[in-house]
Formats: C-alpha cells, sequence, structure tokens
C-alpha cells in the first residue's frame, strides 16, 4: 500500500501540533511506517475559527459522517478530549472498520475496557500512548515491552502543573503565588483543578493500573488527593529532613489486590524521582525479573504531546501494511479486587502544634502507640508564642490507623492545631 489516508478529530493544541508533524516530517514518517501517510480530513466544530496551521481546501468538515462513511479513511486520530462525543465516534469508528488513534485519558479512565473490547471485536487497533504521559513511552511499554515481567509497583509524577507548583514552592513561593505563575506561563488548563487537586493524574494512573496488572482499574478506583495543603513549611521541613515532597501517583499489586492512589509525599532526596523538576514527568516502575526501570521526559505541551500520537499513527500505519491489525488487543482481566484506602501501608509525616507543657508529647505518642503507629523520628521545637511544633515520622502503618490516630489527636486539649499529614514513600 503506497498511501494510507487518516483523519484528524479536533484542532485544539494537540491536534494542530499533530497536522504540523505529518506535514514537516512526511518523509521520515514514511520511512518508518513503509508507506505515505496522509491528512485526509479534519473535523472542527466551527470551521472559520482561526488556526495556527494552514490546511488545503476542503478537508475541514463539521460533520462525522464525512468521515465515518469515508472508505479511504484508515485511521482516526481523536484529539477532542472529554467523554462525549469521543466516545461515540471511536466506538463508531471501530464497528466501521476504522483503526483509532486516541490522546484521551478522561476517556479510557473511564470507559477503557468497552473501548478495548470494541478493538478486539473489529481487529482493528486502539493506540492511545499520548494519553500518559506525553511523549514518554510507558503505554507502550506495559502492553509490549514488560509484558514478561511480573510488575508489582509504579510510582512516578505524571501532572506536569502540580510539579511544576511545587517546584516553585521549593524556590520560595506559597501556593497560590506558584499556581498564579503556572498559569501565566500557559502550563494550566483554564480550570487548575483536575491538576492541583490530582484527578488528571489518578485518570492516568487508572489506566497505568489496568494495564500493569491485568485487571479493570477505573477513574473512581483511584483515590486522589491534591496539592492545596502543602506549605513552604512543609517543603522546608522535608528538606532538613532529608526528603523532597513530590505530586505522586502510585499502584501496587501487592497480596492479591490492586492499590491506587494519587496525593503529594515526601520521597527520600536521593531517590531518583526527587530530582524531576518543572513540567517533567517520569514514571519509576518495579517488577520481579525487571528489578527497577525509569521513564523521564516533558510530559505536556503540544509538541510532547503531538510526538506520542504521531507514533502512534506510525505504528497503526506499519500494522496496516503488514496486515497485522488488531494483534495488540489482548488484555486479560484477572478481576484483582481494589484495596481500600484505609487498608493501605505507608509511612508518615505529622506535623502538629501543642501546648508547650508536661506531658503534652508522652499524650501523642500514647494515642500513636495505641493505634500501632511508631515512631522513625521527631523534630521539636519552641514557637515564639509559648506552642512547641512537633514533627513525626512514622514507620510504616495502617492509614486508616493513622486517620483514627489523627482524629483523637486533634480532641487532645493539648494540641492546638494539626498542620500536616503527608505520606512518605520511596524509603
Amino acid at each position: 500500500m503506497d498511501k494510507i489516508k487518516i483523519a484528524v478529530l479536533g484542532l485544539g493544541n494537540v491536534g494542530q501540533g499533530v497536522v504540523t508533524m505529518l506535514d514537516t516530517q512526511k518523509g521520515r514518517l514514511a520511512a518508518n511506517a513503509g508507506c505515505e501517510i496522509e491528512l485526509g480530513r479534519v473535523l472542527e466544530k466551527y470551521l472559520t475559527r482561526k488556526r495556527d496551521v494552514q490546511l488545503p481546501e476542503g478537508i475541514c468538515t463539521n460533520r462525522w459522517e464525512d468521515i465515518l462513511h469515508d472508505p479511504s479513511i484508515r485511521i482516526v486520530v481523536e484529539t477532542i478530549g472529554g467523554i462525549e462525543p469521543a466516545r461515540t465516534y471511536i466506538l463508531q469508528a471501530l464497528q466501521a472498520g476504522k483503526n483509532v488513534v486516541t490522546a484521551n485519558n478522561d476517556l479510557l479512565a473511564e470507559y477503557g475496557y468497552e473501548l478495548y473490547q470494541a478493538a478486539r471485536e473489529a481487529g482493528r487497533d486502539l493506540y492511545f500512548e499520548n494519553s500518559v504521559g506525553g511523549a514518554i513511552p510507558v503505554i507502550g511499554a506495559l502492553r509490549q515491552n514488560l509484558s514478561a515481567c511480573r510488575l508489582t509497583q509504579i510510582m512516578g509524577i505524571i501532572n506536569g502543573t502540580s510539579n511544576h507548583i511545587l517546584t516553585g514552592m521549593e524556590m520560595g513561593s506559597d501556593f497560590q503565588k506558584a499556581l498564579a505563575g503556572a498559569q501565566e506561563l500557559g502550563i494550566t488548563e483554564p480550570d487548575p483543578l483536575a491538576d492541583v487537586e490530582g484527578h488528571d493524574a489518578a485518570r492516568s494512573l487508572a489506566i497505568i493500573a489496568t494495564l500493569a496488572f491485568h485487571s479493570q482499574v477505573d477513574f473512581s478506583d483511584v483515590y486522589a488527593e491534591g496539592i492545596g495543603k502543602i506549605t513552604k513549611e512543609d517543603i522546608e521541613f522535608a528538606r532538613k529532613l532529608g526528603y523532597r515532597i513530590k505530586p505522586l501517583a502510585i499502584c501496587r499489586n501487592e497480596n492479591g489486590a490492586v492499590e491506587a492512589r494519587v496525593h503529594p509525599a515526601l520521597i527520600p532526596s536521593a531517590h531518583p524521582l526527587s530530582a524531576v523538576k518543572d513540567t517533567y514527568y517520569a514514571i519509576f516502575i518495579r517488577g520481579d525479573e525487571l528489578g527497577e526501570s525509569m521513564f523521564y521526559g516533558l510530559g505536556a505541551g503540544r509538541w510532547p504531546s503531538a510526538v506520542g500520537v504521531v507514533d502512534d499513527v506510525v505504528a497503526v500505519a506499519r500494522n496496516i501494511v503488514n496486515d497485522c491489525q488488531g494483534w495488540l488487543n489482548t488484555l486479560e482481566n484477572r478481576g484483582l479486587p481494589i484495596l481500600p484506602m484505609s487498608e493501605i501501608h505507608t509511612r508518615y509525616y505529622l506535623r502538629l502544634l501543642l501546648a508547650d507543657e508536661p506531658g503534652a508529647l508522652a499524650s501523642v505518642t500514647e494515642i500513636l502507640g495505641r493505634l500501632r503507629v511508631s515512631l522513625a523520628r521527631v523534630h521539636q521545637s519552641i514557637s515564639d508564642k509559648g506552642a512547641a511544633e512537633v514533627v513525626f515520622i512514622t514507620h510504616e502503618a495502617v492509614e486508616g490507623d493513622m486517620q483514627e490516630a489523627v482524629s483523637l489527636i486533634r480532641e487532645l486539649a493539648v494540641t492546638k492545631k494539626i498542620l500536616s499529614l503527608i505520606r512518605v514513600e520511596g524509603d
């Protein structure tokens, strides 16, 4: 086959990057795919909208049917985002015998198994590398390169906005100032809540966990906690104790259950993830036969995102040329249960303000001991207001026990304020 035509759905930031790369990298893409890749159609809701790319006359349409019923279109690239109409378009494209490339982590995190099944039944490709980590090739690694290895843990930084904000706070900004700076640079979405509350990372983690552990993990299964409560004081205490605070996404497969959670955490300064700054992403993988491995790179923005999408287009085109579409669709569902957040085991950083009086510290440690929370480190200082600021680093404990202990400590007469409770990972 000399030429394969594709359609791009949506001309937002990523869509325009894809169209540009298809034009400027024609020769290299053709050499890698074994055929010429040609832009056949673009679906755009507003045909008169001003764009950064120049398109041939008549290539744009606002009618999905023009693409769906065009037999010359072999690959549909979805960059619309959101759930609908993207879900309907992808399902209809697969049913019509077209292959699909998508960057939509919202959709895959909630309807991934439905889409995988539709691709399997149609015998067509469904590729989604850019749904997680931009240009970092972690999806391909999980679907192909690491398929012989039993993976036990994946821990990563998969939201550039949150990581950029915490990097700014390390440089002395408070949360609001660092967020405003990210918005001025155009790093955040118009509404940054999905980033700073951990929801975007939770969607990506649902996709990762599903592929890594061969069990269905949906967005609603992932615990998500944002970075909005992190203070400059926490950043500084972490540094003094030999840690940095990072927005981590963590999934584990231990004892026959899947653990999936997103939250800020203290991580040792010597850990590879602690050096990941600004809008860079990194994914740290541990497996029985693999040992440890890490993927690192830019995850957000037009060009890193477009690279991931276009790489998928090349892979799908190569499959069409070699008549081997659908070979990557096998996804066993082992049906592992999701471990409730209250049952996870980790370490904790607890910072609180106590009355400066005899027995205050002992009353706190008594509650911690009663709830099976043992202490690894204690740091205490006296404030100028006659109160004692105390920082604890615990040994590994059960989340439910730790939360109950904090609730009881909060009710003590000697407790002036619970300042922070942050998990500790990576030791």
